[in-house]
């Protein structure tokens, strides 16, 4: 397992796609930097929003790109044949390929982190805005949150890597399954509200939702960016859930892919 989670930060850190998205990640950190000349009142909020925004688009899309690479991909080239030569379980190679994805992808939102919190400081000049920002635990906190949505979206793209003879298909679904989850709670509370007194939309829709959060992990629970911005701290309660919630659906889904690719049989 170690050696394939060596393997795999060897290659993740090579990878043209790597380059090209992290160089997209910056981009966005230097736009999220140009936004805040956009208000003059508060500069910083302003940045700091874009910034995070930026940062769990960029690390949805590197875990994406880092599952394609090490998993589908080596599937795909029948590459893999090389690897299960050795006499290691199955499981040991998908459990080292994602802790490769996993320690990338800490390693890139740490960096990312740091560049947006130097980006934050610089929007607005010498403006001092009327509501400060907190950029210390809060801060980390919210990039912590970000990865582990990125880590979610990684494990759902791995399962589908294990079963799928197409290797842009985990590319392509785990982008809509990002979407769908950051989506799923404002969804709900749409709903909640009464769906603006459409009667008909919400008998509609609603028992379909009902079922659909039982299955659909709620991503944009584990956005704490408010904490940072506004310093509205998250209940104590709210974050453990949500850090259960995401860690759980991380096991299920690392074990329903080993369970998968155990049985698949290859040419």
């Amino acid at each position: 397992m170690l050696e394939f989670a060596l393997s795999g930060l060897r290659s993740g850190l090579r990878g043209r796609s790597f380059h090209a998205v992290f160089f997209l990640g910056v981009l966005t950190i230097g736009i999220a930097y140009l936004s805040g000349f956009f208000s003059p009142r508060q500069p910083q909020t302003v940045a700091l929003d874009v910034g995070f925004s930026g940062i769990r688009f960029s690390l949805v899309l590197l875990n994406l790109f880092w599952v394609q690479e090490l998993v589908a991909r080596e599937i795909d080239r029948r590459v893999i044949l090389f690897s299960l030569a050795y006499p290691v379980s199955r499981a040991a190679f998908l459990a080292g390929r994602f802790a490769a994805v996993l320690l990338l992808s800490l390693l890139a939102a740490t960096v990312l982190g740091l560049l947006l919190l130097l980006a934050v400081l610089m929007a607005g000049g010498s403006y001092s805005q009327e509501f400060p920002l907190a950029l210390g635990l809060p801060f980390w906190t919210a990039v912590v949150g970000l990865a582990l949505d990125a880590a979610v979206v990684a494990a759902f793209a791995l399962c589908i890597a294990a079963l799928s003879t197409v290797s842009v298909l985990p590319l392509a679904l785990g982008a809509a399954f990002a979407v769908a989850g950051k989506a799923l709670g404002a969804t709900i509370d749409y709903l909640a509200r009464g769906a603006d007194g459409n009667e008909e939309l919400l008998a509609s829709y609603g028992p379909v939702v009902d079922r659909i959060r039982w299955l659909l992990p709620d991503l944009s629970r584990l956005d704490w960016r408010e904490w940072s911005m506004y310093q509205l701290a998250p209940g104590t309660e709210m974050v453990f859930w949500s850090v259960a919630m995401a860690v759980g659906y991380i096991v299920l889904l690392v074990v329903a892919a080993s369970l998968l690719f155990s049985l698949r049989e290859f040419s």
